[in-house]
């Protein structure tokens, strides 16, 4: 394989869904790189013996998604304190045999998240993988942190991770978003089977962002809720664009575009033939 094709790739199980090949692809066209992207899929009982096969294939690197987050930072040689302190890796970049892990969910959330200023209560609804980026930017603020979960174990253990005291509420009710400035869904759940979302988020302050994780759908039913009650909202498409740039730069060794024309790409592969 030619050095001068940098060839990079998504691993995952499954992986057909990603849109990250779709934004790899048109960034590199924008660039003018030669250069490849493709779907790496790995079932969970052969991601390191995949990983390894591609470095050896002369990939630059991986970026990481389910269900490998956790493996791709206990396989590296190296971490960068980001990916140490959120437990997992979502980028893998491959130099000189050296496998170096990063989390740059850290900053598809500063993307997504630009309009919070940093005050009054924060409410993270769920305590799982996706829940321990947002719990590490959250625990570097000063301010008050609720966690929403069923499970109180689990929202226990997330908040000692990260040496924070945290509320826990069982549902996302108007007790968990009394006055909340900031609420994150970091659950694939969302706010199903919750408390009603009208009643609850009219307990929200009303300068609060609600901000989901999710893309697909790309406005869920917690963000359709939230611009009805007129609060700003943050989608997962903003997450997941942001997180990307940092992986483009280090695979093939040029800034993405500094636009966001890649968004409608994106969107309209969402919507799908119409």
């Amino acid at each position: 394989m030619s050095a001068r094709l940098p060839v990079a790739g998504v691993c995952g199980w499954p992986v057909d869904h990603s849109l990250s090949p779709l934004m790899m692809s048109a960034w590199l066209e924008a660039c003018a790189i030669e250069g490849r992207y493709e779907r790496v899929p790995a079932p969970p009982d052969g991601f390191e013996a995949r990983v390894r096969a591609v470095m050896a294939d002369g990939y630059a690197g991986l970026n990481v998604t389910i269900p490998h987050k956790t493996a791709a930072l206990a396989l590296a040689d190296e971490a960068s304190a980001a990916a140490r302190a959120v437990g997992a890796a979502n980028l893998l970049v491959f130099r000189n045999g050296v496998i170096a892990a990063d989390n740059t969910d850290i900053a598809g959330l500063d993307a997504a998240l630009a309009g919070d200023d940093a005050t009054g209560p924060a409410v993270l609804i769920g305590a799982g993988g996706a829940a321990r980026a947002a719990m590490w930017r959250l625990s570097r603020q000063n301010r008050e942190i609720r966690i929403v979960n069923r499970t109180r174990a689990n929202a226990e253990n997330l908040a000692g991770a990260f040496g924070v005291r945290a509320a826990i509420h069982p549902d996302a009710g108007p007790a968990a978003l009394d006055g909340a400035r900031l609420i994150i869904n970091a659950s694939v759940l969302g706010m199903t089977g919750q408390a009603p979302l009208h009643a609850a988020l009219d307990a929200a302050g009303d300068a609060a962002l609600a901000f989901d994780m999710v893309y697909t759908p790309l406005e869920t039913v917690f963000l359709q809720a939230a611009k009805r009650r007129g609060l700003r909202t943050a989608d997962g498409l903003t997450m997941l664009i942001g997180q990307a740039r940092p992986s483009f730069e280090a695979f093939y060794g040029a800034p993405a575009p500094a636009d966001d024309s890649v968004r409608a790409v994106l969107e309209a592969a969402l919507r799908g033939p119409r």
